[in-house]
């Protein structure tokens, strides 16, 4: 490749002051945790990952339930509504704030992403990019929801999608492209 084609050097990168919101052996400290105690810790363990979490900043509502094997970035920039879920395997890459709304499953091997780089710029800046999910969503198996995406109130995210624009609330939707095929329909308990 010529000099006049340098699309990204990243010799010129810089992780931009205060990024990770925390020192750099804050950050590792809670890597270790996590590692070490967080991720393998049995199912019914949902109490100490809870309290995990909250010790290092996430702010986790009442009756959450967080599952084995959940890898999360900078838990101080995460925040779970009451009585969520996290699966299995859950990635919250938290590099940009990560919200969930209450009464909201995100199900196993799901990958929410809350950062990119700015391509255009040959330097490969990163930007922490939020991304809000609300109450009463599913995102379900496999799903990637990437930074900047706002999923609405009541949506589905069907497994194996790709969310890379938000979503609309009260919405089934999938593929990949993420898109909106039908209204959720709700039937009343009885």
């Amino acid at each position: 490749m010529t000099d006049k084609h340098q699309f990204q050097r990243l010799d010129l990168f810089r992780l931009p002051e205060g990024f990770r919101g925390r020192s750099a052996t804050y950050v590792q400290l809670w890597w270790i945790v996590q590692a070490l105690i967080v991720k393998p810790s049995p199912q019914i363990f949902y109490s100490l990952r809870r309290f995990m979490l909250r010790a290092f900043g996430a702010k986790i509502g009442a009756g959450v339930r967080i599952r084995p094997g959940v890898e999360v970035t900078y838990p101080w920039k995460v925040s779970i509504g009451d009585n969520s879920w996290l699966g299995d395997d859950v990635t919250l890459y938290s590099l940009g704030p990560i919200s969930i709304g209450a009464n909201s499953v995100v199900s196993q091997n799901v990958y929410i992403c809350a950062a990119d780089h700015d391509y255009s710029d040959a330097a490969f800046p990163i930007r922490a990019r939020a991304v809000t999910i609300g109450d009463q969503v599913w995102i379900a198996s496999d799903a990637w929801v990437g930074p900047g995406v706002t999923v609405g109130d009541g949506t589905v995210v069907g497994a194996r999608s790709t969310v890379v624009a938000d979503l609309p609330p009260g919405m089934i939707c999938v593929g990949s492209p993420c898109r909106s095929i039908k209204p959720r329909q709700m039937t009343v308990p009885r």
